[in-house]
């Protein structure tokens, strides 16, 4: 069915988009002025949506409904028309003649937009050509649109405007509507598997003291009773920490974290992140945990462990890869640094391959971490956890009892990307503070994103904290994974934008 005839072009210049709009005011003016203020209603009774009644025509044949939605097409054929209309499900047609409606209520229907908001009540019947349609008896103006919707609201050209105006963006592109819907079922399956693991959903502070928990440079607001500066926190993990302290078995927060950082394809500012700690557990136990997390989401939200992301197949069902960033990096450059013990050996090597390193992160830990991002991470293809990082880049992680050089600590690859970061949780509260003193050292030297020293977290775990498993996991990123989403934009309602004016 095509659109109204009436259905204006994709509109150019400011000054179209005022005429039309003025046209439509015009109407709704002429209707408040006769006493049918569409905005006066405050209320609609509607018995069913568009996709049950598809889905369950059997059912519906002949029965009387009520339904309401968004007119996105309209063809007027004389005496009797037909349009369509969009609900929270879906589009379904409607037929409507004027010997249903009487002369007076068909010659307003007529003059309906698209984009109008209408209620209709009729029954349920299919057309000659087999579409099943609403049979209208009544036909209700609720809301007037005075704002054409544009004929296409895709394509690169149309992008930026697609994120600003997500709210249009929503109503003339339903796969997108449908990359939300899956969103929200991906986070509640999320939210069911650690319930069902036992561990306990709490809050915790968004405005934070201390900008810790994660290496990341913070947005700094103010708060004025209390005169000092606070931080939007960029992660959970000291405060969830402290509720394992306090005895707290297993405990997870699913939230809003901000760090004032670059944006790109996989980035944004604001952010979704999942924090999990289970006492008595460690980095191991977290890949499993992990592991079996994202495949029984991938299960139940897509039927399926074995999907396809921007043309590449990914397999969530078999069991993932456990190795070592140092062998991880041999494999990739023939570089094996248990074979280089000292800083100097490193700096070496690091010159030979072209990896540039900042001057204060000089030292072997730092240059196997840099080597790493430079020549592993984009080939992680298939699910691939990386493990036992050195400790001068996990602050907050266990040491491992057999190279006190390194930490239990993993982070989650897939297709290149990173998904989350995983560590046996430091509890000596000794190596803590001196680990705190070394990133001290580090901001002082010029690394804004170093951790900051928390006195209250160190006191936290003087008292003592059980050996504790914990990562985190950037939801917003496995979204994108689960909905074959290119950009982070794409699978955020409202991303961070700068204003146009």
């Amino acid at each position: 069915m095509s659109e109204n005839e009436n259905n204006e072009e994709v509109i150019q210049t400011e000054e179209d988009i005022n005429r039309l709009m003025q046209v439509r005011i015009d109407k709704l003016k002429e209707l408040q002025d006769a006493g049918k203020d569409p905005f006066e209603i405050t209320k609609y009774d509607r018995t069913e949506f568009s996709q049950d009644i598809k889905d369950n025509y059997d059912q519906y044949e002949g029965k009387d409904v009520s339904v309401a939605g968004r007119i996105m097409a309209k063809r007027i054929m004389g005496k009797a028309s037909f349009c369509t209309i969009q609900d929270a499900q879906g589009k379904i047609q409607s037929y409507v003649s004027i010997n249903d409606l009487g002369e007076e209520s068909y010659k307003a229907f007529k003059t309906f937009d698209i984009g109008d908001i209408i209620g209709l009540k009729g029954f349920v019947f299919k057309t000659r050509t087999e579409e099943i349609s609403i049979h209208a008896k009544e036909v209700v103006l609720l809301t007037k649109s005075i704002r054409d919707l544009p004929e296409k609201f895709h394509g690169l050209k149309d992008i930026d405007l697609r994120y600003r105006q997500r709210y249009v963006d929503l109503i003339v592109n339903p796969e997108v509507k449908e990359t939300f819907l899956l969103r929200s079922r991906i986070l509640k399956e999320i939210k069911n598997f650690f319930d069902n693991e036992g561990y306990l959903e709490v809050d915790t502070p968004i405005l934070n003291t201390i900008a810790g928990g994660a290496t990341a440079r913070p947005f700094i607001t103010h708060h004025n009773t209390l005169d000092m500066d606070m931080y939007l926190r960029i992660a959970n993990e000291l405060y969830l920490k402290r509720l394992i302290v306090g005895g707290f078995d297993r405990v997870y927060e699913m939230g809003r974290m901000f760090r004032n950082e670059g944006m790109d394809i996989k980035h944004n500012p604001e952010f979704t992140n999942i924090e999990f700690y289970a006492a008595y557990q460690d980095y191991n136990d977290m890949m499993d945990t992990s592991e079996n997390l994202i495949r029984s989401v991938a299960q139940k939200v897509l039927g399926t462990a074995k999907i396809n992301y921007q043309g590449t197949d990914i397999d969530l069902e078999s069991p993932w890869r456990r190795v070592t960033m140092i062998d991880a990096i041999k494999e990739v450059t023939g570089v094996d640094f248990n074979e280089i013990n000292t800083d100097e050996e490193a700096i070496a090597i690091a010159k030979e391959k072209g990896v540039e390193m900042e001057d204060a992160k000089q030292t072997r830990g730092y240059i196997i971490n840099q080597f790493f991002e430079d020549f592993v991470e984009e080939t992680l293809t298939q699910p691939t956890f990386i493990c036992d990082y050195p400790v001068e880049v996990s602050p907050l992680t266990k040491r491992k009892p057999s190279d006190k050089r390194l930490v239990e600590r993993f982070e989650l690859f897939i297709d290149g990307r990173e998904y989350g970061n995983a560590y046996s949780e430091l509890n000596d509260p000794i190596d803590q503070r001196q680990r705190f003193v070394d990133q001290l050292k580090q901001r002082d030297a010029g690394d804004d994103e170093a951790n900051m020293m928390d006195e209250d977290f160190c006191m936290a775990i003087e008292y003592g904290m059980p050996p504790t498993g914990g990562m985190g996991i950037g939801i917003d990123r496995l979204v994108m994974l689960l909905t074959n989403s290119a950009s982070i934009r794409d699978v955020i309602l409202f991303p961070t934008m700068k204003p146009i004016n």
